[in-house]
């Protein structure tokens, strides 16, 4: 397994443990994983962003932190933050990952998260360019958002 999925498999766990909010320390998490805190920063950074339904505060410094909070939101509230986090392109693999991140939300149920992932993949929207692929399913992305959103 490659360390990064390691270190975003462990802070998934400790999340878990502490119910879906936990502060932790870089350099010692980076200590306990045998690797530098740069990658643990490329981690949280990558991983755990608001479009994948998570709040990163950080303070750097000798007392410094990383507090990461899984959010939690009523259907609705939540689907409107992921409408929100969608940007005017989105690329295939951020596109699953939102998809996923509604998903392990109960935002929406597992038959819409494939038909999402059918709408969107590059396989259906290979006769665009990349970059009209992009445009096109962050427009759809946000298209099935606000439709679900208003049920």
């Amino acid at each position: 397994m490659v360390l990064s999925e390691q270190i975003a498999r462990m802070i998934e766990e400790m999340l878990d443990e502490a119910g879906g909010s936990l502060s932790l320390g870089r350099n010692e998490l980076a200590t306990r994983l045998g690797c530098v805190p740069s990658q643990i920063n490329y981690v949280i950074t990558s991983r755990f962003t608001p479009a994948r339904g998570y709040l990163v505060e950080s303070r750097r410094g000798g007392g410094g932190y990383v507090r990461i909070t899984r959010l939690q939101f009523d259907r609705r509230k939540l689907l409107l933050h992921f409408y929100d986090a969608v940007g005017k392109t989105l690329s295939d693999g951020d596109c699953v990952a939102l998809v996923r991140a509604l998903l392990n939300s109960d935002a929406i149920t597992e038959k819409e998260a494939r038909v999402m992932l059918a709408m969107t993949g590059e396989d259906a929207l290979s006769p665009l360019s990349p970059a009209d692929r992009g445009v096109l399913r962050a427009h759809l992305i946000r298209t099935a958002i606000l439709r679900l959103a208003a049920q």
